[in-house]
């Protein structure tokens, strides 16, 4: 798979330039991981640590480890990140993940880049690092049942997403009970329990 590299100091302004309801979907895949009672969680993609940031304010007690393919968003992440609480590791979703068990697993923009079969090994890898009563929370860009609804500028090739329904079934097949706890046209947060 290619590797698209942002530039981290405009990657913000840009997400909220082409995703709709961007703000919206990093506050409802943050309040998809529950409040409070997490000790520790893993972050898919952290980018620039704005999920991150979220997560951690929700779960004032919990370590994060947080993996990205970009050193450069790791070092802006470093920087907006509390010091002692985040443990940044250069990886891709595709890699092994880190040892578990993880209270929350979660993601916000980063899982379609997989492809369908990739984004099912991926929920199945989750399952297995999540510590009993644990949780994913993915916000990201799906295939929306209306066409009319595909706002977010996909490009085909870096850009993967899939529909709800795909998604839901592969997190069930990871041994999680899924669901979706918030949608708006192409955006949704799906989370699964273990």
């Amino acid at each position: 798979m290619a590797q698209f590299h942002w530039k981290p100091e405009d990657y913000l302004a840009l997400m909220r330039a082409e995703v709709p309801d961007y703000e919206r979907l990093q506050e409802e895949t943050a309040a998809a991981t529950g409040s409070g009672g997490a000790g520790r969680v893993l972050e898919l993609g952290t980018g620039t640590g704005e999920t991150a940031r979220r997560v951690l304010g929700r779960h004032p007690d919990a370590a994060l480890v947080g993996i990205d393919a970009s050193e450069e968003m790791l070092s802006r992440a470093r920087d907006v990140l509390p010091a002692g609480r985040a443990e940044l590791r250069l990886a891709r979703l595709e890699d092994p993940l880190p040892d578990g068990p993880f209270d929350i697993v979660f993601s916000a923009l980063a899982v379609h880049h997989l492809d369908g079969p990739g984004k099912a090994d991926l929920f199945g890898r989750i399952g297995a690092v999540l510590a009993p009563g644990g949780r994913v929370a993915i916000g990201d860009v799906v295939v929306p049942e209306d066409p009319g609804d595909a706002v977010t500028p996909i490009d085909g090739d870096y850009d993967k997403p899939s529909t709800v329904a795909e998604q839901l079934r592969w997190l069930g097949e990871a041994g999680l009970a899924a669901r979706v706890t918030w949608a708006s046209r192409d955006l949704a947060v799906l989370t699964g329990e273990r």
